[in-house]
């Protein structure tokens, strides 16, 4: 995917105040708008400078492509480092796009700012005291006087939902200044993570939105949960798996064995007799500890020890020689099995 460089469409420097970047994009508009302009690519052009203005013109989404910026390579292809949105608070929705801009505007575009609207309009999965979050326009609650309510995305350990916990998690929040410049302001907040909150899931933080209008109330903070890669386990939904190393003797004889979980508690499971490599065990009820719990996938990898003794080699040479074993005969006589 190409990285947009949107200041050099428009025209204008990386420090461009607010006036500048409206007074480059209205001249360019009318050079290129495919209603006026003879230009063969006018079209194709009015769609970029679209593009360019629907980031550079908004405080919020300008704030972190410029973030997005210090990440760009030299050449090649680009892609967004994981979760480079975290943190930023932003207003309304967060940073999304309507449906017809999604349509209009590039992959880059999408990639950046199209999946997040998506989350952040999504209904429901909302955790927090008070009452539930209104769907009114930001323009409807401005005349209303209650402050707009703010988004962000936050990025937590898997081990945080299964007890629950309190995190110290710091914001950055775009700013415009007299000058018409954007720039990052920061606040932390402490927050409480519910036990079983799951990825994409909305923390509600009552009244840390945006300041009300004559006394009326403050908005709401919705945080966007996220987490970071486990070192063994992923998500899907409730459900967490992983994989299960066992040795020959255990996945032959049947064994059970500690596995140890997100939170570092030991979880006992059972191997049962003649178990194979790629089969996998379910635990029910293990999973992230949500209502209701969701399931425990392991994946079971069988590990031989290695031969890397003249006592390991012995045995090696035993097995060979008195079970008489042969896989491939074996995985014949089973596809011919299943075939019947």
């Amino acid at each position: 995917m190409e990285f947009k460089d949107y200041y050099q469409t428009l025209g204008v420097p990386r420090d461009a105040t607010a006036d500048q970047i409206k007074q480059a994009y209205r001249r360019l508009a009318r050079k290129y708008h495919p209603d006026v302009s003879k230009e063969h690519d006018a079209a194709q052009r009015m769609s970029e400078i679209n593009e360019a203005n629907a980031v550079l013109s908004d405080p919020a989404r300008r704030a972190a492509y410029d973030e997005l910026g210090q990440y760009r390579p030299a050449g090649g292809d680009f892609q967004p480092p994981p979760n480079w949105d975290a943190g930023f608070e932003f207003p309304g929705a967060g940073m999304g796009t309507s449906a017809t801009d999604a349509e209009e505007f590039s992959d880059f575009f999408d990639a950046l700012f199209g999946r997040l609207g998506g989350r952040a309009r999504r209904p429901g999965s909302r955790y927090g005291p008070g009452a539930a979050y209104s769907s009114a326009s930001p323009s409807a609650s401005a005349q209303l006087g209650r402050g707009e309510d703010h988004h962000a995305s936050v990025v937590l350990d898997l081990a945080d939902t299964w007890h629950g916990a309190e995190r110290q998690i710091s914001l950055r929040v775009p700013r415009v200044d007299a000058h018409g410049r954007t720039s990052l302001d920061s606040r932390t907040l402490n927050v409480k993570i519910p036990k079983g909150i799951r990825a994409g899931q909305q923390i509600r933080l009552a009244g840390q939105g945006g300041r009300g209008v004559g006394g009326a109330p403050d908005g709401d903070l919705f945080l966007e949960v996220r987490f970071n890669p486990h070192a063994r386990f992923t998500v899907d939904g409730r459900d967490l798996k992983g994989v299960l190393q066992v040795a020959p003797w255990e996945a032959a004889l049947g064994a059970i064995v500690p596995v140890t979980m997100p939170d570092g508690s030991t979880l006992k499971v059972r191997i049962p007799a003649g178990t194979q490599s790629g089969n996998t065990l379910t635990v029910a009820g293990k999973g992230l500890p949500s209502q209701p719990p969701g399931d425990l996938d392991l994946s079971v990898q069988v590990v031989l020890p290695p031969a890397d003794t003249p006592q390991a080699r012995e045995l090696y040479e035993t097995m060979a020689r008195e079970m008489a074993f042969d896989p491939r005969s074996t995985q014949a006589a089973n596809q011919a099995g299943q075939r019947r």
